[in-house]
């Protein structure tokens, strides 16, 4: 279901029925799709109108058909705790440029509302409009709009944008690496929302969810157990930068997904991750950082180039953890 942020005090969510879900009965479909609440608790917020289907009230044996529109009030959920802390580190009349903590959803997700940065732009702002994300765990910087016109014109794939990213990895990166290619499904893990990136000019036969990728890779500071990596994404894919590290073989430090053991996402998704596991890690959260940004600005046609330190909970580790000394 994607989240409609037309209100900062009611939150919408709506969803529109493809195949997969033609022919099941509205709670099964509900408990199946969105796993984060059992069969009992989406029967019970059908029954109590949470849920719509085409504009009208819903029951949990209705069958679905295809396009079928549905729309879920949730209410006043109680939100995990996150870090709402930011810094505007550029702003003028149309542009803001935040950098974000590492523990906070930019848009509203799952039981996020409140406690996500667009909510916290727009309750200081009013309307904003944010032109790119970044993961939850992944900190720095990322652009933002106080207009609609100033988003499409940055949203354009042909406006000037560079980016780049401090990664923690495994492992001794050494050397510069270009990687172009694709990411696809990688379907030896059990997860099914995780990729692998391939190198080269077609996509690998048989491969699916295939999407070209281009990431330039430049060595910070190696160490004997692992390294500070720039990456300098080219196109924007989801999970670019921790895919293409992890299938190279250096994967994040604090990455659950991308990180030495994919079984940890599923462990902590069950409430089963032990002291162990998050050893493994060696940090709380994936070691990735939007350290600088560069945009032509949307009216003006300046450069502006905003940067952003580690944080000082990946800093902290690199010389304790990379074994640098």
């Amino acid at each position: 279901m994607k989240n409609q942020f037309e209100d900062l005090t009611r939150r919408v969510i709506r969803s529109s029925i493809d195949w997969s879900g033609v022919g099941l009965r509205l709670d099964d479909y509900l408990a199946a799709r969105f796993t984060y609440r059992c069969l009992d608790e989406w029967r019970d917020r059908i029954v109590r109108g949470e849920i719509m289907v085409n504009d009208a009230p819903a029951l949990p044996e209705q069958i679905l058909a295809l396009h079928d529109k549905l729309e879920y009030f949730p209410g006043d959920l109680p939100e995990p705790e996150a870090d709402l802390s930011f810094r505007v580190a550029y702003e003028d009349e149309e542009l803001l440029i935040v950098d974000k903590p590492g523990n906070l959803c930019v848009h509203p997700s799952g039981p996020f509302f409140r406690h996500t940065l667009w909510h916290l732009l727009c309750s200081k702002y009013g309307r904003i409009h944010l032109v790119n994300r970044l993961d939850r765990e992944t900190s720095g910087l990322l652009i933002a709009t106080k207009n609609p016109k100033a988003a499409a014109k940055l949203g354009k794939p042909s406006w000037p944008i560079r980016k780049e990213y401090l990664a923690l990895v495994f492992g001794r990166f050494s050397e510069r690496v270009e990687a172009y290619g694709f990411l696809v499904r990688d379907t030896s893990s059990a997860v099914r929302k995780k990729r692998r990136f391939v190198f080269g000019v077609r996509p690998p036969e048989g491969a699916i969810e295939i999407e070209s990728a281009r990431t330039v890779l430049i060595p910070e500071l190696c160490g004997a157990k692992g390294s500070l990596v720039r990456a300098v994404p080219e196109t924007g894919r989801l999970h670019q930068i921790r895919a293409t590290l992890f299938s190279l073989g250096y994967p994040l430090f604090g990455d659950k997904l991308y990180g030495p053991d994919d079984s940890i996402y599923l462990k902590i998704r069950s409430g089963e991750i032990t002291p162990e596991d998050r050893a493994k890690l060696i940090v709380s959260r994936q070691a990735l950082h939007s350290a600088l940004l560069e945009v032509r600005h949307p009216t003006t046609n300046e450069l502006i180039r905003v940067e952003s330190p580690l944080p000082e909970e990946l800093a902290a580790c690199i010389p304790e953890k990379i074994g640098l000394y």
